[in-house]
């Protein structure tokens, strides 16, 4: 699904001036403050949150900040003048300096609480108070928000420092990680995938934190020793950074009546949502009960069309808690992700994760994600019992509608009018009992091959001759439904069609691993090579990029701590 060109830009931004002029801080200035905050933004020191939609925090500054590297196609988005990245202004605030911003931009930020629940089972266990009060940003905190050519994006910069919700930790983010979200988000959004945006990465020259990773050539699945690692900052960006997990914690307040402002609290962030993700889907004239229902349809549209996408392009999120979903239905929080290469049906890159957020079970997990959505919502219709059962029909509706999306999605990768589930099935067969690469299967097979010897590039061993026959019986039959009989404009159209949702070039972590490791060193040119790379992930590149990047996983890196395999620590 390669992106549409680029069109109606019209703002032009040269300094942190032009951008001030579009700041428009709706989150902070239509919800409630923590009224127990500090007007400063001082405010660093774990303690419990009761009440109100956000803490004002200061962002702590990077040390010696030195630039790494801006997406230059968002830039182009936003009608950022690439120059822009390069002022001094610029690197002071996205390395997290807002001392000193220009007016009407304001000398705090903000974080948010959350709560959690892990597959429809609220916890409170993780918060070191053991109420769920502690839950939210810990490392996270947004500066900016703004509407540009006609769109609102916040601006949220990652490893900014500690926030109330640190839970003790200090708040920062290490170079590595913060490479892998900067380029994954892009590489997403460019493989037509719903998703938060990259702006820009800062790393300190001077500053470092210790986190638990593997030894060289470690098959180990957790982390075995202490790494010392730069810190850095990277901004995403998005309409908002809602999450599923902040309807939750204000819906229990509600439900305990924490406090006198609970539901009223409650009522004030669906109405933020909606305002901010929904208002060209809600009608905001309606009665509340009404826009809750046009609510829950349209989100549950966007998740099932989101997880769809994750399934095209192979794409596993490893952790799809409800804090990890963003009520705007695309892919938020880039951690313990990872690509499927040799294809098994339950790959989880993150050790932590279990089967039942691994690649297959993706959709089960969105849906625990939209149970709770609707749970959330509960609270504000509990005097319309109609509405409550109108509710409970749309929550019942997400499977079907996800059955719909997936097999639209499969139909699609295959280059077919109509789903075939015969088809499907074995076809995912022949692929685990194959070792097939995910991508360069769909990628090769987007050329409508005749004979399976075309298909033999994504293959990770020898075909036995038993496998070789079904293979060769299930083209047979795939080449049968797509009719084409000999028309080649048919044929060209349908590879054409297939080209523009199989992608070419993937994510693979052990080409990523080499440009972290050579940026920690001060060498920032692998991180722009791939930027280069991920950004064009359809198109047919140059030889020397198809020989580098389009290849199949090397046997040495099969179960490698840290490459098929790691920790959420970063």
């Amino acid at each position: 699904m390669a992106n549409q060109p680029i069109t109606d830009v019209s703002t032009s931004v040269y300094t942190l001036e032009d951008l001030a002029k579009l700041t428009d801080y709706s989150l902070m200035d239509n919800l409630n403050c923590d009224p127990e905050a500090t007007e400063t933004g001082d405010d660093y020191e774990p303690r419990q949150v009761f009440s109100g939609h956000y803490v004002p925090v200061k962002p702590t500054a990077l040390p010696n900040p030195r630039y790494v590297v801006h997406s230059n196609r968002f830039f182009t988005e936003l009608g950022f003048d690439d120059s822009l990245v390069e002022t001094e202004a610029f690197a002071r605030l996205f390395s997290g300096d807002i001392s000193d911003v220009p007016a009407p931009m304001r000398k705090v930020g903000w974080a948010t609480g959350y709560a959690l629940s892990i597959y429809g089972t609220e916890y409170i266990q993780q918060c070191p108070f053991r109420t769920g009060n502690g839950y939210g940003d810990g490392r996270a905190m947004s500066v900016l928000e703004a509407v540009i050519n006609g769109n609102r994006w916040e601006m949220q910069l990652k490893g900014g420092g500690p926030t109330p919700y640190c839970r003790g930790g200090d708040g920062r983010a290490v170079l590595r990680s913060s490479i892998r979200e900067f380029l994954a988000q892009e590489h997403m959004h460019a493989l037509g995938v719903p998703t938060s945006r990259s702006l820009c990465l800062f790393v300190s020259e001077s500053e470092q934190v210790l986190r638990p990773w593997y030894s060289e050539g470690s098959y180990a699945t957790n982390p075995d020793r202490n790494v010392a690692n730069p810190v850095a900052i990277s901004t995403r960006v998005a309409p908002s950074f809602l999450r599923v997990g902040q309807l939750e914690l204000f819906a229990r307040r509600a439900r305990y009546n924490t406090h006198a402002d609970a539901l009223k609290e409650l009522e004030m962030i669906v109405h933020h949502l909606i305002e901010r993700e929904y208002s060209k889907e809600v009608n905001q004239a309606l009665p509340l009960t009404e826009q809750i229902l046009q609510l829950a349809a349209a989100f549950c549209e966007r998740l099932t069309t989101l997880v769809s996408h994750w399934m095209r392009v192979g794409y596993c999120q490893g952790n799809f808690n409800s804090d990890n979903c963003a009520c705007g239905g695309y892919t938020l929080d880039y951690g313990p992700f990872g690509f499927t290469e040799c294809f098994e049906p339950y790959f989880q890159p993150w050790t932590g994760g279990g089967q039942h957020f691994s690649f297959f079970n993706q959709g089960a997990a969105a849906k625990t994600n939209f149970d709770m959505f609707c749970k959330s919502l509960q609270p504000l219709l509990t005097s319309d019992l109609l509405a409550l059962e109108s509710l409970e029909q749309i929550e019942q509706e997400f499977d079907a509608v996800m059955e719909r999306k997936m097999k639209a999605m499969w139909a699609s990768k295959l280059g077919l009018k109509s789903f075939d589930d015969e088809l499907l099935n074995q076809l995912l067969d022949l692929m685990r009992q194959t070792f097939v690469d995910y991508t360069t299967f769909f990628r090769e097979l987007s050329s409508i091959p005749e004979n399976i010897a075309a298909l033999s590039k994504s293959f990770y061993g020898p075909l036995t001759k038993p496998l070789s026959e079904k293979w060769t019986a299930w083209l047979q039959k795939w080449h049968g439904l797509l009719n084409i009989d000999g028309d080649d404009k048919q044929a060209s159209d349908i590879a054409s069609s297939m080209q523009q949702v199989n992608p070419k070039y993937s994510w693979r972590e052990w080409l990523v691993v080499p440009a972290y490791q050579l940026a920690s060193q001060g060498d920032f040119s692998l991180v722009h090579e791939l930027q280069e790379v991920l950004t064009q992930p359809y198109e047919e590149q140059t030889t020397e990029v198809e020989t580098k990047y389009n290849r199949l996983k090397p046997q040495a890196y099969f179960d490698a701590g840290g490459v098929s395999h790691y920790s959420c620590s970063s």
